[in-house]
This record gives C-alpha cells, sequence and structure tokens, in this order.
C-alpha cells in the first residue's frame, strides 16, 4: 500500500510506501511451501538439474521474508532485509531460467530431435546457460552497487537494467528456438517422437508456459528500473505482487503439476514422480 514515508538513517529511504506484512507472509508460505515440495521431489526422482529451480525458489523464499522483516520496521527500516529482497528476487529467475533450458536439450535428445534445431543440442545448453550465468552476475553485480553507496547506485541500476536486457534477448532466442523445434518435429516426427508413453509435447508446453511467465516478469523489471525510484511501478507494492511474485510462483506450481522427471526417467538417470503415466525404462528401452 503506497503511503508517505518518512526518510531513515540519515536520509536514506528503503521504500515509498510501507511494504505489506500480510502479502510478504503470503507469499513466504507459497514459495517455501512449493520448494519443499521440489527439493522432495528432487531427491526422490534424481532429477538433478532441477538444483537451479529449487535454489531460486529458496532465493524467493528468502527475499519475501526479507520484505517481511522490512513490513515489521516501517518507517524505520535497516539495510539488512532491503538488500536481502531486492538481490534475492531480482536474480532468482535466472535460476530458474537454467533449469528450463536444460530440460529442452533433454527432451529433444529423448526423442532424437536433434536434426530439428537451430543449433546443435551439446550446444544449446551451454549457449543459454551461459547467458544466463552472465545476466545472473550483471544482476547481482548491479544489485550489489545500488545499496553499496548513493555515487554508484545509477550505474549498479543501469548494470541490473543491462543484465535484464540479456535475460530478455536469451529467452526469445531460447523461446524461438524451442517452438521451431516443436514445429519442425510436428511436421517431420521422429520415430520416437510418436511413441504413445513419451509425453514430450506436455512438457514443451510446460516450457513455453513458464518461458513466457519469466519473459513478462523481466520485461516488468526493465520497466521498473528504466522507471527508476520516482517511478510509477516501485511506488506501488502491488504490481511487485502481481508481475513478480504471482508469476514466479506460477513457474513453480507448473513443474509440480508437470514435473521432468518423466523426462529424466525415460533417459535412465532417475525416478518418475508418479506413477500415474505408465512410465517404464525396460519398455522405453524397448522401443528405442
Amino acid at each position: 500500500m503506497s503511503q508517505n514515508t518518512t526518510d531513515s538513517h540519515g536520509g536514506w529511504k528503503a521504500y515509498d510506501y510501507y511494504p505489506s506484512m500480510a502479502a510478504a507472509v503470503i507469499f513466504v508460505l507459497l514459495f517455501l511451501g512449493s520448494t519443499f515440495l521440489h527439493t522432495y521431489h528432487l531427491f526422490r526422482t534424481r532429477t538433478w538439474f532441477f538444483i537451479p529451480m529449487v535454489i531460486g525458489g529458496y532465493f524467493e523464499s528468502i527475499g519475501y521474508i526479507g520484505r517481511a522483516l522490512s513490513a515489521h520496521q516501517s518507517p524505520n527500516w535497516t539495510l539488512g532485509p532491503y538488500v536481502m529482497q531486492s538481490t534475492l528476487l531480482l536474480i532468482a529467475p535466472a535460476l530458474f531460467a537454467a533449469s528450463i533450458y536444460m530440460e529442452l536439450g533433454r527432451i529433444i535428445i529423448l526423442v532424437h530431435g536433434e536434426k530439428h534445431t537451430l543449433i546443435r543440442v551439446n550446444w544449446m545448453t551451454k549457449i543459454f546457460v551461459a547467458g544466463d550465468v552472465l545476466s545472473f552476475l550483471m544482476q547481482a553485480l548491479g544489485a550489489g552497487l545500488m545499496v553499496k553507496d548513493s555515487s554508484s547506485k545509477e550505474t549498479g541500476n543501469n548494470v541490473i537494467i543491462a543484465g535484464l536486457f540479456v535475460q530478455i534477448v536469451f529467452f526469445c532466442f531460447f523461446l524461438c528456438s524451442a517452438l521451431v523445434f516443436q514445429s519442425r518435429i510436428s511436421k517431420y516426427p521422429t520415430s520416437q517422437s510418436e511413441v504413445r508413453y513419451i509425453p514430450w509435447r506436455k512438457h514443451m508446453y510446460a516450457l513455453h508456459g513458464s518461458s513466457f511467465l519469466i519473459l513478462v516478469r523481466s520485461i516488468f523489471r526493465v520497466i521498473e528500473y528504466v522507471e527508476g525510484q520516482d517511478g510509477y511501478l516501485l511506488q506501488n507494492e502491488v504490481f511487485l505482487y502481481i508481475f513478480d511474485a504471482l508469476l514466479m510462483f506460477s513457474v513453480l506450481v507448473i513443474f509440480i503439476v508437470i514435473h521432468p522427471s518423466e523426462i529424466n526417467c525415460l533417459l535412465g538417470k532417475g525416478k518418475v514422480m508418479t506413477s500415474r503415466a505408465g512410465l517404464s525404462l525396460s519398455e522405453f528401452s524397448v522401443a528405442v
């Protein structure tokens, strides 16, 4: 809720409103609950390429704990909780993206669809993850500069914007690559892509949906930082929860409902989360 706030700590003011305790606590519980569930499935199914997604979930949880602490301190905010929420909520989606990139490569290998990709599979994951790491580091560096001192705040803001643009560029390229692959393999299917019990299509839809949500969130963050501290988005807390918190929580939910352990299991690298799909490693091995 936007309110008139008084400066604290010699003129430093963390927010242009009093952060909502209720909203922060709700999303702490939502992110912790979904991330605990992902952690359980991670170890049970040994879907190790989803480790970045799980870490990102904990970053989101800790970030909203920081906002809850800031809400408790209003209007006498301290730097610690503010840094906690501003940094972790900013960089967590880059970790989500890393797992999403790695899943696409595994889907392509599963259906033997390498000839339908824009770039070679063994380079695809490396390129996308490298771009994601670059974006992650730039955003983390920018966040650090913004809280260091007032003289470096503008530089930090610009570095964050650049990092978000890097993330958007790579995400758009990723979406194009995924869409082109799905279009080509739908027109010219491989024998593996037509096997009944290989549910690659629903996992592609999960990738498309989650990628779109992260892309929308990244565009929102770019606009937010371009507008600056006096911008409408930063002065109204509700936009953070609509275009960041809710979207990132939805990403975690998508991958709970459509868990990548199915892909991992069919590649012989782990267990499936649920047996309802009737997946069987021995059955798959015979088909391949």
